[in-house]
């Protein structure tokens, strides 16, 4: 594996390294956008102003999958940059189809590791929020430990949010929502946030796999915390 694949996939802890081939549509529409709006994860701080031509709010969609909540959050709220963060290849291309076809003008998309991009690329205090929707479970109690939402992310998201910032989690999985529930309550500098009092958007609009999960009787469950004044 080359050095730019091994930093695509650094290691193997909060995602699964899925790939897939681009339809021919995918492909061309990728070959459109991605020198322009697409980056690979890499060392240097991210230059948000630069990157997106202004300077406005900063939010981090972690896990974007095929980019259905991104560009109707993103349509939703034009005043806000939106950075989609995601490793699965025709999932992003799904995405930059979307963008392209509505012309969404204010969602940026990284390829790789959202951790590696938390740590590396964003500045402390830097985002207005963070939104992490249906993470892998990684359900089996021996790979919990993969587990992105742990109690050293937690910290790591809090460190790279302003004041008043915001994390939004959801997932449909019950065990994990108690471990997210624990995990979450327990960082310090988090707390419960009234949802009026959010600087950003906060509905999600209900995806395909939302809508499975319900079928299956699944309950979603949505967090909102806030970056409190150390």
């Amino acid at each position: 594996m080359n050095e730019s694949a091994s930093r695509l996939y650094p290691r193997v802890t909060s995602f699964r390294s899925r790939r897939g081939a681009l339809t021919e549509p995918q492909q061309a529409s990728w070959d459109r956008q991605w020198p322009t709006i697409g980056r690979d994860v890499a060392d240097e701080p991210l230059d948000a102003d630069t990157w997106f031509g202004r300077s406005a709010p900063l939010v981090l969609e972690i896990g974007s999958g095929t980019g259905t909540a991104t560009s109707a959050m993103a349509l939703a709220e034009p005043d806000v940059n939106l950075v989609a963060i995601e490793v699965y290849r025709p999932g992003l291309a799904q995405l930059l189809q979307q963008i392209e076809r509505d012309s969404i003008p204010n969602v940026r998309v990284l390829r790789g590791d959202a951790v590696d991009v938390l740590e590396n690329m964003v500045e402390p205090e830097s985002l207005t929020g963070v939104r992490v929707f249906f993470p892998d479970p990684w359900p089996k109690a021996r790979h919990h430990k993969r587990r992105l939402l742990s109690a050293p992310t937690f910290s790591l998201i809090a460190s790279r949010l302003k004041t008043g910032g915001v994390l939004h989690v959801a997932t449909d999985h019950a065990d994990y929502a108690e471990w997210i529930d624990e995990t979450g309550n327990a960082e310090p500098a988090l707390a419960t946030l009234d949802r009026e009092r959010s600087p950003i958007g906060l509905e999600r609009p209900v995806t395909k796999f939302e809508h499975k999960a319900h079928r299956v009787g699944s309950t979603v469950t949505d967090w909102v915390w806030g970056k409190i004044e150390a």
